[in-house]
C-alpha cells in the first residue's frame, strides 16, 4: 500500500499569485493527501476577537493563519504536528523548488525507505537556472563546507527549502528541534544524522526567486551560530562527554512551546 503524503508550505509575506500557482502545481504534480499552508501574518489586528482571515487558496488546501511571525522552523513544526500522513514534506512558498523536484525529494522516503530526504541545489546533478548573487553564493558555499566538517551528515546542501521525512523519523527528531527560524533546516539534518537515520540527498531544479527576506551577512552570521548549536545538540544525542559537561542550555523544544515559539526579532531572516 502506497504511503500517504502530507506537504506543508510555510509562508511569510508571500506573493499571492505565485503562492496560488505553486499550490496548484503541487496538487497536480505531487497530489498529496494533505496540503497545508502555515501563514504568518503579523499585520493582522492583534486585539480583534476574530481569527485572521485566510487568503484565497485553491480548493483542498488547509491554511493556518497566525497573527505574528513565528519563523520558518516554528511554522513547519506546527504544520507537521497537524498532519496525519505516513510521510511529511515541506517546500518554501516562493516556489524556488518546482513541484516536480519536490516529487523527486519525496521518492526516496516514499519508495526506497529513506528516513529523511533533502533537496540539493549544490549537488553536481542539480539544475540551477538562476543563480544567487555572488555574496549569497559565496557565503552559502562556505556554510556548506563548514557543515560537512562539523556534522555527521555529509551533504552538498543543507539549506535547500525542500525536505521530506517519514512520520516515524519525525517522531524521533521532533523533541530535539529548537530553532524557530531558518536555522531549523540545519538542526533537522544534524539531529537526523546523530540519530543514525538514513539520509538521501536529491538534486533538484532550482531558481532563485526575487523578494527574499534573507540578509546575506546578518543571517549568515545567525546561521553560523545555528550550525554550532546544532552540532552541540547532535553531540548531546550521541552522549558526547565533553558536550555533556559544557551543556548549560535550558531551551524548550518547539513542539513543547504553547505559543509555537518565541517572537523572532528583526534579525531573524526567513526565506519563505
Amino acid at each position: 500500500m502506497q504511503p500517504t503524503v502530507g506537504v506543508v508550505v510555510p509562508a511569510y509575506r508571500p506573493d499571492p499569485g505565485r503562492l496560488r500557482a505553486y499550490l496548484r502545481a503541487l496538487r497536480e504534480t505531487v497530489d498529496p493527501d494533505e496540503l497545508r499552508v502555515e501563514l504568518d501574518r503579523p499585520g493582522e489586528a492583534r486585539g480583534s476577537a476574530t481569527e485572521p482571515a485566510a487568503p484565497e487558496l485553491p480548493e483542498g488546501v488547509d491554511c493556518n493563519v497566525v497573527r505574528r511571525r513565528r519563523g520558518k522552523g516554528a511554522a513547519v513544526t506546527a504544520g507537521f504536528e497537524a498532519l496525519s500522513t505516513d510521510v511529511y514534506a515541506f517546500a518554501d512558498a516562493d516556489g524556488a523548488t518546482p513541484a516536480r523536484s519536490l516529487a523527486d525529494v519525496l521518492a526516496p522516503v516514499v519508495d526506497d525507505g529513506a528516513d529523511l530526504a533533502t533537496g540539493s541545489r549544490r549537488h553536481p546533478d542539480a539544475d540551477v537556472r538562476s543563480h544567487q548573487t555572488f555574496a549569497r553564493r559565496f557565503l552559502g558555499d562556505g556554510f556548506a563546507w563548514a557543515a560537512r566538517r562539523l556534522l555527521d551528515a555529509e551533504l552538498y546542501d543543507y539549506q535547500c527549502g525542500a525536505k521530506a521525512l517519514s512520520a516515524e523519523a519525525w517522531a524521533g527528531v521532533r523533541d530535539h528541534l529548537y530553532e524557530p527560524g531558518f536555522a531549523w533546516d540545519i538542526e533537522l539534518v544534524a539531529v537526523a544524522g546523530a540519530l543514525g537515520y538514513r539520509i538521501a540527498e536529491v538534486p533538484v531544479t532550482w531558481k532563485d526567486q526575487p523578494g527574499s527576506t534573507v540578509s546575506p551577512v546578518g543571517d549568515t552570521l545567525d546561521m553560523g551560530r545555528g550550525l554550532l548549536v546544532a552540532r552541540h545538540r547532535a553531540r548531546l544525542i550521541r552522549d558526547d562527554r565533553l558536550h555533556r559537561l559544557l551543556d548549560r542550555e535550558e531551551a524548550v523544544a518547539l513542539v513543547n512551546r504553547r505559543d509555537g515559539g518565541p517572537r523572532p526579532g528583526p534579525a531573524d531572516g526567513d526565506p519563505r
